[in-house]
């Protein structure tokens, strides 16, 4: 059976595991940095609707065919529409809001709601969410996903707030779907002083991580 184009971007989204969030209030420092994290390995990559100009970004990088792009920071059904006019394959929110989900629906892309408890993440899920946004970061972070998908192992938790380069493997192994780097990887003396060098070293080593892992698991 032919998948969905939703169902093939959330496949894609489960591949790559790790997305690049910008947030930021110069439009060409999101520029610049976002290409850093890009060079580093980023494939997935989020651009927050509080940037400005987020809608020509998105655009933008949807010309390059090897990323799958997504709006971050959607929080209406209007908003909804106009990111993916602008060419977003997924939406994230930091709220679980019953018209961008079905709006999300309708346009045929994931969305990634906020939840921050067990109740907040089954709703948001039975609500259709493809995956679920930890928001904010839980006390206990790791533990807390692996208390949770203890009994409600069917969600997708795709943690951002609290991870790092030095903890996103533990979240992976917690049975996390995936997991973005904002704050952690687009930290904020680098951008001040637009260190562009340092974003795209800190990627290079977030992937080494990452493959290491990937194929400690294979060999298993």
């Amino acid at each position: 059976m032919n998948r969905t184009r939703r169902e093939q971007i959330a496949s894609v989204i489960v591949e790559n595991k790790l997305s690049a969030i910008v947030r930021t209030q110069d439009e060409s420092l999101a520029r610049e940095a976002m290409d850093a994290a890009v060079a580093g390995g980023f494939r997935l990559v989020e651009f927050t609707l509080t940037t400005p100009n987020a809608f020509g970004l998105i655009a933008s990088f949807r010309e390059n065919t090897e990323l799958t792009v997504g709006a971050g920071t959607v929080m209406s059904a209007e908003q909804a529409r106009q990111a993916v006019e602008a060419g977003a394959q997924f939406l994230v929110s930091p709220i679980c809001d019953p018209e961008v989900l079905a709006a999300a629906a309708s346009l045929d892309v994931p969305m990634i709601p906020g939840a921050s408890t067990p109740t907040e993440m089954e709703r948001a899920h039975r609500l259709g969410a493809d995956f679920v946004k930890l928001f904010p970061a839980p006390a206990g972070g790791v533990s807390f996903v692996r208390a949770v998908r203890g009994p409600q192992p069917h969600l997708r938790i795709f943690p951002t707030a609290g991870v790092d380069p030095d903890n996103f493997i533990e979240f992976l192994e917690a049975g996390c779907a995936g997991a973005g780097f904002v704050a952690s990887l687009f930290t904020p003396d680098d951008m001040a002083n637009r260190r562009f060098d340092l974003i795209e070293q800190r990627a290079e080593v977030i992937f080494k991580k990452l493959r290491a892992w990937l194929n400690s698991r294979s060999s298993e």
